[in-house]
């Protein structure tokens, strides 16, 4: 079987996406699913959908085609500002975008026009973490703006934290986001769709105790692919953090000195070694880099000790489990390294499913 490769458990993610939305219904809250990390992968969408999902978002207009020219014609959320160059193909391929700013906005509007389409915006708010957002002080003129331009549908706003500075979604600033929310609906006489809070971050906030006041929409990600919450990386209770897996080739396997020798200078990343001499390992080299992986990001089996990498290998120590040329190698993953696998055209995507009859399994390219 072709390695690298990122072995994608359709069934687990199906069930971590269908427990969240289940969980937060009862909250009153839905779920938008986030594709971006699995670059809209079709495979991936259709089965968010079957869990209950009804909403799809992605922060890149190119995978949001992807998933149109395979045939998924639900509803799309652009979650990144849209770019200038691209607000054409926003309008005609999706239904809603986040927004921060007049100008783009404008020219969404007289794309849809052209288009001879309505587009729905949600604007962004900004609460601290100081990423996209309008400041609160001026979102009262900017909402009045955005209602007086032709075929433009102020569908909600919306707020994003932890991305950017790792500020918290809690109980104030979730408070201040429903403030806001219920002065627009009081001083515009309206009513706003969506009021969205914010990412898999929010999960932690949105199961406690406290009102939810207007929020009534998160953009899940990294919790359904991984089963875990970013603020502390911590698995949520119920779901899978093993739907995927990178598997890695093994192309050396030698005894070797721990300590490098001659003149020692930068790495080709620009790092000094700081080796510590142990004597000699039995040292293993897989075939998969940086250029595919975030070293940082991860988990070996317990036996198998990372020890460093360049663009193209991955050197482990495996004194305690040697490892023959063509082993191959497993390794759960953290969001960082998961999105850099999953964007590398080296690694494999193998989805995998035990549910059909025929217990498919689909590798893509």
């Amino acid at each position: 079987m072709s390695a690298p490769r990122l072995e994608i458990d359709l069934d687990k993610i199906g069930h971590n996406a269908r427990a969240l939305v289940d969980r937060l219904a009862r909250r009153g809250i839905s779920v938008t699913a986030v594709m971006k990390a699995s670059l809209g992968s079709p495979d991936i969408a259709r089965t968010m959908l079957e869990a209950g999902i009804n909403l799809i978002g992605d922060s890149r207009i190119e995978n949001i085609e992807r998933m149109r020219e395979a045939g998924i014609t639900t509803p799309m959320m652009l979650i990144r500002t849209p770019m200038m160059s691209d607000v054409h193909r926003v309008v005609l391929l999706t239904d809603v975008s986040l927004n921060s700013e007049i100008t783009v906005m404008r020219a969404l509007s007289h794309a849809a026009v052209a288009a001879k389409v309505r587009h729905d915006v949600i604007l962004m708010v900004e609460l601290g973490d100081l990423r996209e957002g309008i400041m609160p002080a001026d979102l009262t003129s900017t909402v009045s703006q955005v209602l007086a331009m032709p075929n433009i549908d102020l569908k909600g706003i919306g707020a994003n934290l932890a991305c950017r500075s790792g500020v918290a979604p809690d109980e104030k600033n979730m408070e201040t986001l429903s403030a806001l929310a219920v002065m627009i609906e009081q001083t515009f006489g309206l009513t706003l769709d969506i009021v969205s809070g914010g990412n898999s971050a929010n999960l932690n906030w949105a199961f406690s105790d406290n009102s939810k006041g207007r929020i009534n929409n998160l953009r899940l990600g990294e919790s359904i692919l991984l089963g875990c919450e970013p603020l502390h990386r911590q698995p949520i209770e119920g779901l899978h953090t093993d739907a995927i897996t990178l598997v890695a080739e093994v192309i050396e396997s030698k005894r070797k000195p721990t300590q490098p020798w001659g003149e020692i200078a930068q790495s080709a990343f620009g790092e000094e070694s700081l080796t510590l001499n142990r004597g000699k390992i039995t040292q293993a080299i897989l075939a998969i880099g940086r250029q595919d992986i975030d070293l940082t990001g991860l988990v070996a089996p317990t036996d198998i000790t990372i020890l460093s990498a360049s663009s193209d290998h991955l050197v482990v120590d495996c004194s305690h489990h040697v490892l023959q040329i063509g082993a191959e190698v497993r390794f759960q993953l953290n969001y960082s390294a998961m999105l850099r696998s999953m964007t590398s055209p080296f690694v494999t995507k193998l989805m995998k499913t035990y549910l059909t009859p025929s217990h498919l399994h689909r590798a893509l390219p």
